[in-house]
């Protein structure tokens, strides 16, 4: 199933599969409708010669031009797909190209003018005669051609549209966003309560670990762990009777031949174990957000940490790239992490690297904190950061990372802020902040109490 899942997001994410499909839809229609003119149904479009009279040599010659035209055009489209795709590589950075290769639009695009070029070949190859007794010309199919090149200038004034859009920083930013957040609400559910993940009581095993034998699972090739199927791993561990400890976690990369997980068993595991095991894992050439939204993070930071380099210098961008963590952090505040370990009833078997909310926060504002440096803005809007994501949670070990946060944008400020007027803006925001945060740590205390 895993195979499935990463062979179909390639196909998404490639140029060439739908605009293929509707190329087959086009001769499809080309052939059904050629076959109705030939079987003689169209005698009624004799009644609109204005519209379905055109002639062998003019049906010839407007196929001709249609087709010629459409070449043209889709040359025209490629040029500026790419061109986008220079330009976003160039400005932002090379990990958001995968997202312009799945846009619907460039390939439901470059798959209209494919499709009526095949359509008008398929129609043009069938005209026979030029005036005899024998002509013959599939009136329907030619007028169909005429009525698709004019809506194929239509798509071609919406793509430029698109394109012209879609390299903007803020439609880019908050496409990302948009693909994480919805990540985040496929893999992660709700949270419950405030209390810490781990299930009390179910420690059976645990103290025990270290002292087990634990026999490696070499990885069948070398790659990004881009999925990991965790029912297929609880229930091989099952069927195995033993513990599986993760070795890598979703978004790391694994070297062929390399423990990809980990068995405690008293033997070394046979060739179909290992070939089940590498099963549950899809492992491909680049990361993708689907089960991993900590690279849909790392997008944005990665256009963030570009936009406050020195050749480009561009405040505004970065300022959008931290808002947009701060909303993907918000949400990750009500979100329930999966458990470090799982259990198949009260019996340990597997021990998974997973997400947590710290990492997460360290790794949307670390180096972006890093970059700024001397930049007030960014540096006084990592604070509104913390503030709105601090207000959102009294669960401590959150308030301690957002704490740890706020001291390191302090200190940065120290050594950094030169002017005492913005040293004294930052002072009074700091303030404002350890506030909320001590707030949020009394209503927690005050609800256990």
């Amino acid at each position: 199933m895993h195979g499935l899942i990463q062979f179909w997001g390639n196909l998404r994410s490639s140029f060439w599969f739908m605009p293929s499909l509707m190329v087959a839809g086009s001769i499809a229609v080309a052939l059904v409708l050629i076959e109705v003119d030939s079987a003689g149904s169209d005698r009624w479009l004799r009644q609109w010669p204005r519209l379905f009279g055109v002639g062998a040599e003019g049906a010839r010659q407007m196929l001709s031009t249609l087709a010629g035209s459409m070449m043209t055009v889709m040359g025209i489209t490629f040029s500026m797909t790419l061109l986008a795709l220079v330009l976003a590589s160039s400005q932002y950075t090379s990990r958001i190209l995968r997202n312009f290769m799945r846009s619907r639009i460039t390939q439901f695009t470059l798959g209209t003018f494919a499709g009526i070029f095949a359509y008008c070949l398929i129609v043009l190859r069938t005209i026979r005669g030029s005036g005899g007794i024998d002509e013959f010309v599939p009136s329907l199919a030619v007028f169909f051609a005429f009525v698709m090149s004019l809506g194929g200038v239509g798509v071609l004034i919406y793509f430029i549209h698109h394109i012209a859009s879609s390299i903007q920083a803020s439609s880019i930013i908050a496409s990302v966003a948009q693909e994480t957040n919805a990540s985040i609400e496929r893999l992660l559910p709700d949270k419950q309560d405030q209390a810490p993940n781990e299930i009390e009581g179910w420690g059976q095993g645990l103290e025990s670990l270290d002292e087990r034998d634990w026999y490696p699972v070499p990885a069948s090739k070398s790659g990004y762990i881009q999925s990991v199927d965790n029912d297929a791993l609880l229930r091989l561990s099952g069927d195995s009777r033993t513990i599986v400890r993760m070795e890598h976690g979703i978004g790391a990369f694994v070297v062929q031949d390399t423990a990809l997980v980990s068995l405690a068993l008293t033997y070394p595991p046979d060739q179909q174990t290992i070939d089940a095991f590498n099963a549950a894992y899809s492992i491909g050439r680049h990361r993708t957000v689907e089960q991993d939204p900590a690279f849909g993070i790392r997008q944005i930071v990665d256009i963030a940490i570009k936009a406050l380099s020195p050749g480009v210098n561009d405040t505004s961008t970065a300022v959008m790239c931290v808002d947009y963590l701060t909303s993907i952090m918000a949400r990750l505040v009500g979100r329930q992490f999966p458990p470090a370990h799982r259990y198949e009833g009260e019996t340990l078997r597997v021990v998974a690297i997973r997400p947590s909310f710290e990492g997460l926060l360290a790794d949307a504002f670390d180096q972006i904190r890093a970059n700024a440096e001397v930049n007030v803005a960014i540096l006084a809007r990592m604070l509104g950061a913390l503030d709105t994501i601090g207000s959102l949670t009294v669960r401590p070990s959150y308030l301690q990372a957002l704490e740890e946060q706020l001291q390191c944008i302090a200190e940065l400020a120290d050594r950094c802020i030169k002017s005492s007027h913005d040293h004294a803006r930052l002072e009074r925001r700091l303030s404002e902040v350890r506030e909320t945060l001590e707030a949020q740590s009394a209503l927690y205390a005050g609800a256990v109490k």
